[in-house]
């Protein structure tokens, strides 16, 4: 007998994580890796961490840390992230907030919310891929969206229904977004408001990366664009997904949605079903920490990892051989790379493993169609400003080697 011919069509979608694979080589002291999104341990507040939990574990406070809570989320949590929402141009209250086990598990949430079978997704090409993993297992189609770009809602409509279902969300992370580094301009992010007016679809707002800005000026989210038209958060069609994962920590995965009530709602019956509630020590130590210089532990963060951006981007312009582009963001932790056309970003990732000890994420799995292969992502977050400069070095080295294979079997052709 094997299990295997019981399972649901749904985990026909459902494929191992790139990024979480790679992770391991973590361990390979040799390694230089640009593999992982995660931030520099290094930067974690760890003391303040440590002493928030010595006072939830007192002898007090106890009694509440260590019990079951609220599936909305601990109260304190929740009017903190309020105001700090306020302080973005989003009025609300907090009854629009829900408290999540990061925003990795709100995805999934709105993924099950939203999606029937057949429905359509409205992804960046690409876009994270933690996103169509979490939309995966709910079975829709994906079409692109190019917020830049004319296309016309009817076409959108007219393609969801030859599938068999309608544009039900349209999702995007609009601030230094993952993998690519980019930033939508004030414009660009009010296009994607009147496309999802036009399709009377949701918008899903990941703004995980939101606080992390070393250049240029704040652009408002997408929720508060759409909170000046509208007056009134609970009359809004965008759904805020925010995390303390980048900024504090991820291992605590606390990260939180800011929405119409009706909305948050719908999201708490899931939470009962799936988890009851996010442990209520970890939000407990968060509410503590962030309570107490979290604008400046984020001033911190934004210079330390702004070195780190502004040496991948020169080491870059030194190393990188004619024909490969990358991205500049202004803030985040990724820079996105193109490649001459017939290069594969996973071939290129095997040699650059085998020949000079480096590592990257291939571009292809943040592509829905598998396409994109000519790319990769680089994480400057995480590896040292040194590893940096010695990382990309090795990594100009085997693509000239990469490239000159290349051109020598294309004239032999």
């Amino acid at each position: 007998m094997s299990l295997d011919q019981l399972f649901a069509t749904r985990m026909g979608r459902m494929k191992a994580s790139e990024i979480r694979e790679l992770l391991k080589l973590l361990d390979q002291p040799d390694v230089i890796s640009f593999a992982g999104g995660i931030p520099d341990p290094a930067l974690f507040p760890a003391a303040a961490f440590r002493d928030a939990m010595v006072r939830a574990l007192g002898d007090v406070q106890a009694g509440v840390s260590l019990q079951y809570s609220t599936s909305e989320g601990y109260p304190p949590l929740r009017r903190w992230i309020a105001d700090h929402m306020r302080g973005l141009g989003v009025e609300c209250g907090e009854d629009n907030i829900l408290i999540t086990s990061g925003s990795q598990q709100a995805l999934d949430y709105l993924g099950k919310l939203f999606l029937s079978p057949g429905d359509t997704a409205l992804v960046g090409w690409p876009t994270y891929l933690g996103a169509l993993g979490a939309f995966n297992a709910y079975e829709p189609v994906y079409d692109r969206l190019d917020p830049k770009s004319n296309r016309a809602p009817s076409d959108f409509r007219a393609q969801a229904e030859t599938r068999g279902g309608r544009v039900k969300f349209a999702y995007l992370s609009p601030d230094f977004a993952n993998p690519t580094g980019v930033t939508l301009t004030r414009e660009e992010r009010e296009s994607v408001l009147r496309l999802a007016d036009d399709l009377d679809c949701a918008v899903i707002e990941d703004a995980a990366y939101q606080s992390l800005r070393y250049d240029g000026e704040p652009v408002a989210p997408i929720l508060a664009l759409e909170l000046q038209r509208r007056g009134d958060i609970d009359a809004c069609r965008t759904v805020y997904c925010g995390s303390f994962s980048k900024t504090l920590s991820p291992g605590l995965r606390i990260g939180w949605v800011c929405a119409a009530k009706t909305l948050i709602n719908r999201m708490v019956l899931l939470k009962q079903a799936g988890d009851l509630h996010t442990p209520t020590l970890n939000q407990i130590v968060v509410a503590d920490v962030v309570a107490d210089g979290f604008e400046d532990h984020v001033e911190t963060l934004r210079a330390h990892y702004r070195v780190k951006r502004d040496r991948m981007l020169a080491a870059l312009e030194r190393h990188m051989p004619a024909g490969v582009e990358w991205t500049r963001p202004e803030g985040g932790m990724f820079v996105w790379m193109t490649l001459p056309e017939g290069l594969d970003g996973a071939a290129l990732l095997a040699e650059a493993l085998r020949s000079e000890r480096v590592a990257f994420v291939p571009g292809a799995a943040f592509h829905a169609d598998g396409s994109g292969r000519n790319t990769l992502r680089l994480n400057f977050s995480s590896p040292g400003p040194d590893e940096i400069e010695e990382g990309i070095t090795r990594l100009g080295q085997v693509l000239r080697a990469s490239m000159a294979v290349a051109r020598a079997g294309a004239q032999q052709s």
